[in-house]
């Protein structure tokens, strides 16, 4: 598994948590509590406006004479959106987490919301295609010509 595409089809939910920009910080957090997630993307009109993290409701938290219950998602969402495509590869996007400092890539294709992945999900994989890779070279160094003589010299 190398694409993102496959990422997201191998992932147990595809359902993306979104919120309009006009809801409160509390509806955002209480639903990403809900659902063990740690974004959420502000869509308003099939249009993706920016994104909630953690990350942006812990700088909030510091901030003083806000509250998250009249506080609107807009006024504290990140509106730089990162986005990444299904063919982007896994070694593409870790690098792409890695050099904007973000958390999460929502997936588009063709101006179409197909998902969102996380580092976490990232690095899940990438270590499941490393020890994919190192199967593959522990049964070629123990039997490098297979076949119905495979344990016999090659002469």
């Amino acid at each position: 598994m190398n694409s993102i595409k496959e990422l997201l089809d191998a992932k147990e939910s595809d359902t993306v948590q979104t919120i309009e920009p006009q809801e409160t910080v509390l509806t955002a957090v209480t639903r990403m509590m809900e659902n063990n997630i740690g974004a959420i993307l502000v869509v308003q009109d099939k249009v993706i406006k920016g994104i909630l993290t953690e990350r942006d409701y812990l700088r909030f938290v510091s901030e003083r004479g806000r509250t998250a219950r009249e506080t609107p998602v807009n006024d504290l969402m990140t509106q730089r959106v990162v986005y990444v495509t299904p063919d982007t590869s896994m070694d593409e996007a870790m690098g792409i987490m890695t050099k904007q400092r973000v958390r999460h890539l929502p997936v588009m294709y063709e101006g179409r919301l197909m998902g969102i992945v996380s580092i976490g999900d990232v690095v899940k994989q990438i270590g499941r295609n490393q020890e994919t890779k190192i199967r593959f070279l522990e049964d070629y160094i123990a039997d490098p010509y297979p076949g119905p003589n495979s344990n016999q010299a090659k002469g």
